[in-house]
C-alpha cells in the first residue's frame, strides 16, 4: 500500500518537486523532472517510482501530466556526464526541467541531499523525498518513465546491450556485452564500464 504523501512543504507558495532517473546507469542520459501539483491532488497509487511496477508507473504518468499545474522533463547527456560528473549533470538536468516549467515556482523541493540554487529560487533538499512528498514522487515517475522509453528506443539501434531490460544499468549481461562488443557513443566513459574480472577475462581472450 502506498504511503500517505504530504501534498506540499510550503502551502502558501507555488512549489515544484524535482527528481532524476538514471544516475547509476552505465549508458544513456540522466533524466530529470520538475512537477507542480495542485494542493488537492492525490492518487492511491502515487509513490516513489522505485516502489511501483512498470505498469503502475505507466498508469500514473498521464494522470500526473493531466492534473499537474505544470511539469517538465529534461536531460543531461552522457557526454555532459563525462565532462562535469554525474552529480553535476543530475543537477543540470533538474535546472533545465525547472527552467522549462510553464509556471515559475516560488520554491523547490529536491529529492536527495545535494543541489545548487537555481535563479534565486529557494529550495530544500529532502532525503527520500520521493517517498514523502507528492510532487517529488510525481517527478520521480515522469523521469523514470521518460528515461525508460528513451533507452528502449536506443536499444533498437544497439540491441546487443539489453537496454530494453536493463535500461543501461550495470547488470551482468550489460557488462558482458561491453566486454564483448566494446562501448557505444551512449556509454559514460567516466564510469567503470567493466568489472575487474570481466576486464581480465576480456584481455585474456585477445
Amino acid at each position: 500500500m502506498a504511503p500517505t504523501l504530504k501534498p506540499f512543504l510550503n502551502p502558501n507558495l507555488i512549489e515544484a518537486g524535482c527528481d532524476e532517473a538514471g544516475r547509476g546507469c552505465l549508458a544513456g542520459p540522466v533524466f530529470a523532472a520538475a512537477v507542480i501539483l495542485p494542493n488537492s491532488f492525490s492518487h492511491p497509487l502515487l509513490n516513489d517510482s522505485k516502489q511501483l511496477t512498470h505498469k503502475q508507473r505507466l498508469l500514473l504518468r498521464p494522470v500526473i501530466e493531466n492534473h499537474a499545474v505544470a511539469f517538465s522533463v529534461q536531460t543531461a547527456t552522457s557526454i555532459e556526464i563525462d565532462e562535469i560528473n554525474i552529480l553535476n549533470a543530475s543537477i543540470l538536468a533538474m535546472h533545465r526541467a525547472v527552467e522549462k516549467l510553464s509556471v515559475k515556482p516560488q520554491f523547490l523541493i529536491i529529492d536527495g541531499n545535494r543541489f545548487k540554487r537555481f535563479q534565486n529560487i529557494p529550495h530544500q533538499c529532502i532525503v527520500k523525498g520521493d517517498a514523502k512528498f507528492a510532487s517529488i514522487a510525481a517527478a520521480s515517475i515522469l523521469a523514470k518513465t521518460y528515461r525508460d522509453e528513451y533507452m528502449c528506443l536506443l536499444a533498437q539501434q544497439f540491441p546487443a546491450y539489453g537496454w530494453t531490460k536493463n535500461k543501461g544499468y550495470p547488470t551482468k549481461e550489460h557488462r558482458s556485452a561491453i566486454a564483448k562488443f566494446g562501448s557505444t557513443e551512449h556509454h559514460r566513459q567516466s564510469f567503470k564500464l567493466l568489472e575487474q574480472q570481466l576486464r581480465i577475462d576480456f584481455e585474456n581472450k585477445k
